[in-house]
């Protein structure tokens, strides 16, 4: 049949006989078509010939990434063996055409995201110079929400304001948000007051320890819906890591203040001492000893100084050498109470030394007497010694067996040879 309207069209044409573009009519029956992602998707256009079917052309286009840019050819249809589909939709299209009863659907296979675009069917008379007739429908390719994001925007104290926020990075069509909290106990609870939920952003205004649970998103499309949960606990104010750092710092500062302060202390009672320490010790590096028994302490001598000073201050009258005279007294001054500090301490001294002496002369005291004690205990073991020997001897005598024994040899001497030797003699 196809054959005959071919051959039927060929007649026509060389007849001279032309079709008018003006009867044509293409219809695509929806104007927005939704399908998952992921699916296969066909959508049908409608055109009513007139004439032979051999003249016909059909071309269905998609709308550019960009607009301005020309249209994408997806499929073009020249013939019944003559369909053209470009490198980028091989596979993934087909033309589902039955030409003669006026049919030309495009089918796309596992549809994504990028899909989505305005599609138009274009039905044209070959050999006619007026412009061919089409029809325009929108794809949607519907993708599930894709698991939304929980954050806290905000310090999460007493008396503070912050944002709950709720974002799923994809979902086709834009997907809707609505939050629910619920208590401890996970039963649900009506919103704070004052409080709104806007696209995915619940504010809390104010908020305190009647404030914390449980919050879950939910983030819905055409397709499906998805969840996010997350757990509030409002904690009274905390200091700032600021204020904890300005309060360290007070505290390392105040410690260097005494630190400092305690070394200078340290450093002026130091010289004070070594200032001293050089006050007593006469030029010269010998001590004097005006007053060996400690009955005086230079004041007559210093009296005599001064009687002698103002007998020569009488005598001049150079107001310079009064001056020398006043700074000669005070040297003469500081020399004697140098002199009588040297004193003292040298009687200091010589004490201490003569306690000394004395505590190592009673040392060696009691070692004589304990070396005593152990030579008498010595000659009393020696005594008992000898009483047990003469004890023995008393009765060799009067034994005849223990007389003979000693009269074969020589007799034990008197006194025996080991006896230590008296130290006092």
């Amino acid at each position: 049949m196809a054959a005959i309207m071919g051959i039927f069209g060929i007649c026509l044409l060389f007849s001279g006989v032309q079709v008018s573009s003006s009867a044509l009519t293409v219809d695509i029956p929806q104007k927005v078509y939704k399908i998952a992602s992921g699916d296969d998707v066909t959508i049908p256009c409608k055109f009513l010939p007139q004439g032979a079917s051999a003249q016909v052309q059909v071309t269905w286009t998609a709308a550019p990434d960009v607009p301005g840019d020309p249209a994408i050819t997806i499929v073009t249809y020249f013939g019944p063996t003559s369909i053209k589909v470009p490198t980028k939709y091989k596979g993934r299209v087909n033309l589902l055409h039955d030409i003669p009863n006026g049919k030309a659907d495009l089918q796309l296979l596992k549809v994504t995201s990028k899909d989505t675009r305005s599609y138009e069917c274009k039905v044209e008379v070959m050999n006619n110079e007026e412009d061919g007739v089409s029809d325009t429908a929108n794809l949607i390719v519907l993708v599930a929400p894709s698991p939304p994001i929980c954050k806290i925007e905000g310090v999460s104290e007493y008396y503070q304001n912050i944002n709950l926020t709720c974002r799923s990075e994809e979902g086709t069509p834009t997907p809707t948000y609505k939050w629910q909290r619920y208590d401890t106990t996970n039963i649900a609870r009506p919103n704070p007051p004052k409080t709104t939920d806007i696209n995915g952003v619940l504010s809390l205004y104010n908020i305190t320890v009647e404030t914390s649970g449980f919050f879950i998103c939910t983030s819905t499309n055409e397709i499906k819906s998805a969840t996010c949960n997350l757990t509030l606990a409002v904690m009274p104010p905390s200091m700032s890591m600021a204020s904890i750092g300005g309060i360290v710092g007070a505290i390392v500062a105040v410690a260097l203040i005494f630190g400092i302060i305690i070394i200078c202390c340290y450093c002026c009672r130091k010289k004070e001492k070594a200032e001293e320490y050089r006050m007593g010790t006469p030029e010269g590096g010998e001590f004097t000893d005006k007053d060996p028994e400690g009955k005086g302490d230079g004041q007559d001598e210093h009296v005599s100084y001064e009687e002698e000073r103002r007998v020569k201050s009488a005598d001049r009258r150079d107001p310079q050498d009064d001056r020398s005279e006043r700074s000669y007294d005070r040297r003469s001054d500081y020399t004697d109470r140098r002199d009588d500090h040297s004193d003292r301490r040298e009687r200091y001294d010589r004490d201490d030394r003569y306690d000394d002496r004395r505590d190592r002369y009673d040392d060696r005291r009691d070692r004589y007497d304990d070396r005593k004690d152990r030579y008498s205990d010595r000659n009393d073991r020696y005594d008992d010694r000898r009483d047990r020997y003469d004890d023995r001897r008393d009765r060799d005598d009067d034994s005849d067996h223990y007389s003979e024994r000693y009269d074969s040899r020589d007799r034990p001497p008197s006194v025996p040879p080991n006896k230590p030797k008296d130290p006092r003699h």
